[in-house]
């Protein structure tokens, strides 16, 4: 799987979504397609001038203090974070940057504004650690306008690809994979979700996240391994085994870790 320093801590929005072997901010190589993605999203959300926007999950805050550029002076950029280190350090870097960009503490199943309170919406990979994603939903449709329009990224972790190795095993890893996390097919399931919430999906964009090949197994399929060892999935010969044609398929270039994020634009009706 590609890694990223990018990324969520799983438990920074829901306390039952404990995925600390799903934490993305591992996925290292990953970069490149989650930049991307994010320009993609950009696009999409095309924001003007005076308009209002809000980044849920926003981290260190890189994407609302582009969402300050873009609006300028007559609009507004707020990014909600749960986590008080991500939110202190995007407050430096805005206040660094001379950036008119916002930050509030709060999660994505209650966001702190009130109805229709945007034109705009972003929230990348919040939903696969989510046990209500249906609230989170909710919540994005509650607090954009009418005509307003939202980006949801995530992950969809049963589209993970693994080779070389026995088709067998890479099944059973890859399964300790999706069952080690809150909402594996969250990617898959953003369009029924803001459906659902009253939204009307415009567009759906995705990015295979392809690790360099030079990495190897790398740490996330490493760690996922053992622990398809430890609830007896695989034995740990297997594994080794597994590893070890990871590390050969690295050295003659015959390898391919990746899985897919898919990026969906909806608007709230008038």
């Amino acid at each position: 799987m590609p890694q990223t320093t990018y990324g969520l801590r799983p438990d920074r929005f829901d306390s039952a979504g404990q995925d600390q072997l799903v934490d993305v901010r591992d996925l290292q190589a990953a970069l490149p397609g989650i930049r991307r993605l994010r320009t993609w999203a950009h696009e999409a959300l095309a924001l003007r001038p005076g308009e209002s926007a809000v980044d849920i999950g926003s981290g260190t805050g890189s994407e609302v203090i582009a969402f300050a550029d873009a609006v300028g002076p007559t609009g507004s950029a707020v990014g909600v974070e749960p986590d008080p280190n991500l939110l202190a350090s995007a407050e430096r870097r805005a206040t660094q940057l001379d950036s008119t960009a916002r930050f509030h503490t709060g999660d994505a199943y209650g966001l702190p504004f009130g109805p229709e309170s945007f034109d705009a919406a972003l929230c990348e990979r919040v939903f696969q650690h989510l046990t209500a994603p249906a609230r989170a939903a909710n919540e994005i449709a509650r607090v954009l306008r009418p005509g307003g329009r939202a980006v949801v990224v995530d992950v969809d972790w049963g589209t993970a690809i693994v080779h070389p190795g026995d088709r067998s095993v890479v099944r059973e890893v890859i399964d300790t994979l999706i069952t080690a996390t809150t909402n594996p097919f969250s990617g898959r399931r953003l369009p029924g979700l803001l459906t659902a919430a009253g939204l009307v999906v415009d567009d759906i964009g995705s990015h295979a996240l392809v690790q360099n090949h030079g990495a190897g197994a790398g740490s996330l399929v490493t760690r996922i391994a053992d622990l398809a060892v430890a609830r007896g999935a695989v034995s740990a010969t297997q594994r080794d085994h597994l590893l070890a044609e990871l590390a050969r398929g690295a050295a003659t270039g015959d390898i391919h870790l990746s899985v897919t994020m898919f990026a969906v634009l909806a608007h709230k009706p008038h």
